[in-house]
């Protein structure tokens, strides 16, 4: 699979402030799949992989005209009532089908799913009738191809019945072992490498003072990976050390088809990821009209695609959500996703300023939108506690309870 271009990140001139809808655009146009191909994987482990290419069904299904209930069949219509129809010895049921013909004016018990015989075409249920002395007794009319499924009615052989670039569910499993599709061509799974940064960072589980706090970004976002069904790279935690951010990139850009970085994205004096991306990579420090997580580092290193995301949990998990999940898809073999959002009145109040776009946590209670009580960027709480984001634009806004807002659950980012 071809690698990513080294500028395929860089901004037009005199690009500034990018609004959030562009920089998506702008994403998505860069990307292509970057991994390689797995040939003919069975079904058993085909779930969560992406398709490579279009399945067509080797057969139909159903592959026979068949009875969609327990009852009794013969060729219709019957319009004559009350209409009686002398039995056939024996019946078609669900694996040992009737291999006669039934003579016409006659009918045959049959059960669910059973192959409708030849010289039938409609199944009357069993408690619409009654038996009497080896005859059917109808009391009402029936159309022709009453409760009978047809076959080819669901798909039909050589029929397209899954696109390429599809991540595969258990739904849609089904459908290829429906019609006999052994095994399928997906791509590897992503490898996605996670890395934090920062001196005052600590992994859970070290020993900490007063001025550090625990790593809560990298459990976060290998967590977000694997339920998104990549490959999680951990790539450990780092100090802000030139060398050991070095060492960790290069360890990536081998393992890794992609890297997320949080924290040590900015131009300060300890922000030694984007200087190590700089030195010895192509970067673009894209300012994104977004609260939280405006600044976005999207930098190719050793052929590797970066995305440096803020260290601020909140920042970093709407970001991580909002711009790397699709973009991961893509990445994947997948198809860009835009999240499904819905609009829903608003349980709270705000007023909100033009110039960025703005993703507040959110849940859903009693039909209405509730959002957590503080936006800061450090209250993890608030992940816990929401269900999704409400997404404002950039436009001015004031928000009270009623007011029409779009809330996107988390599972329409693939969780």
């Amino acid at each position: 699979m071809s690698k990513l271009r080294n500028d395929c990140f860089a901004l037009p001139p005199g690009v500034n402030w990018t609004p959030v809808e562009e920089a998506l655009e702008r994403l998505r146009s860069r990307l292509h799949p970057v991994t390689d191909v797995q040939r003919s994987v069975p079904l058993a482990q085909v779930n969560g992989r992406i398709l490579v290419s279009d399945v067509y069904a080797p057969r139909a299904h159903p592959p026979s005209n068949n009875s969609a209930v327990d009852g009794y069949a013969f060729a219709g219509p019957l319009t004559d009532v009350p209409s009686i129809l002398p039995l056939v010895d024996g019946r078609s049921a669900a694996g040992e089908p009737h291999m006669g013909r039934v003579p016409e004016g006659h009918a045959i018990r049959i059960l669910t799913g059973a192959v409708i015989p030849v010289g039938t075409d409609t199944v009357v249920l069993e408690e619409d009738c009654e038996i009497t002395d080896g005859q059917l007794h109808l009391n009402g009319t029936l159309k022709a191809g009453a409760n009978a499924r047809k076959a080819g009615e669901d798909i039909k052989a050589q029929d397209r019945i899954l696109t390429a670039g599809t991540r595969l569910s258990p739904t849609q499993v089904a459908v290829l072992a429906s019609v006999g599709v052994e095994s399928v061509d997906v791509y590897q799974r992503l490898r996605v490498g996670v890395l934090s940064t920062g001196d005052e960072v600590k992994p859970v589980g070290a020993p900490v003072t007063d001025w550090q706090i625990y790593d809560a970004n990298r459990p976060m976002l290998g967590a977000l990976v694997a339920q998104l069904g990549y490959e999680l790279i951990d790539l450990g935690h780092v100090l802000d050390r030139a060398e050991d951010v070095k060492v960790a990139l290069e360890r990536g850009a081998v393992q890794c088809d992609l890297i997320l970085t949080s924290g040590g994205i900015s131009a300060g004096d300890e922000d030694h990821v984007s200087k190590m991306l700089k030195a010895h990579g192509e970067i673009s420090n894209w300012r994104i009209a977004i609260k939280p997580g405006r600044p976005l580092a999207l930098a190719m290193f050793q052929g590797t695609p970066v995305v440096g995301l803020p260290g601020n949990p909140v920042a970093a998990w709407v970001c991580a959500l909002r711009f790397g999940a699709p973009a991961m898809a893509l990445l994947a073999g997948s198809e860009w996703f835009e999240p499904q959002g819905y609009v829903m009145p608003a349980n709270f109040s705000k007023n909100k300023k033009p110039g960025r776009s703005e993703m507040l946590r959110a849940r859903v209670r009693n039909g209405q939108v509730e959002v957590f009580g503080s936006e800061g960027s450090g209250r993890v709480t608030g992940l816990a506690w929401s269900d999704g984001l409400v997404e404002l634009d950039e436009s001015a806004l004031q928000i009270e309870p009623g007011t029409p807002v779009r809330f996107i659950p988390y599972g329409s980012f693939g969780l």
